[in-house]
C-alpha cells in the first residue's frame, strides 16, 4: 500500500470529481434529497473536497464548521446517513475506487455519525425543519 489514501484516491482533482458525483446522487436520491434542500451546492462542494482531502493526509485544510454544527436541526435520521453512505459507495464504484481505499475513507467518515444523525430513526426520506437555517454561501 504505497502512499497516503489522498494519493491512492488520485489527488484534489479526483476527490473533487467523486464529491460532484456524489452531490448529484444526494440531491437526486429520494432517501436523502428533502435534507440537501436548502443546501448550497457550491459551498457543499467546496467544503466536501477541502474535508475529504484533509482527512485523507492531502495538503487541504478544512476550514469548515463541525459536524454537529453542521447538521445541527436538519434532524438527520440514522437511515438518511445510511443512504448517503450508499450514495458515495455507488459514486466510489462508478470511479473504480478499490475496496480497500473504499473501506478506508469509511472509516475516516464513519465515526462522524454520532455529530450528523438527529434521529436514530431508520427513516428516509424525512423533510427538513422549517427551522433550519443553513450556512452562508461562500463568499469570493
Amino acid at each position: 500500500m504505497a502512499g497516503s489514501l489522498y494519493e491512492r484516491l488520485g489527488g484534489k482533482q479526483a476527490i473533487s470529481a467523486v464529491i460532484e458525483d456524489l452531490g448529484h446522487r444526494v440531491l437526486n436520491d429520494p432517501r436523502v434529497s428533502a435534507k440537501f434542500a436548502k443546501s448550497d451546492v457550491p459551498r457543499f462542494h467546496t467544503m466536501m473536497v477541502e474535508q475529504v482531502c484533509e482527512a485523507t493526509g492531502g495538503p487541504c485544510r478544512y476550514e469548515g464548521r463541525d459536524m454537529k454544527t453542521a447538521h445541527a436541526g436538519m434532524g438527520v435520521t440514522n437511515g438518511e446517513f445510511d443512504a448517503v453512505v450508499d450514495d458515495l459507495i455507488q459514486t466510489l464504484n462508478h470511479f473504480g475506487v478499490g475496496k480497500e481505499e473504499q473501506q478506508e475513507l469509511l472509516g475516516l467518515l464513519g465515526p462522524m455519525r454520532p455529530d450528523i444523525v438527529e434521529n436514530p430513526s431508520d427513516a428516509t426520506g424525512t423533510p427538513l425543519p422549517e427551522t433550519y437555517q443553513p450556512a452562508p454561501p461562500l463568499s469570493g
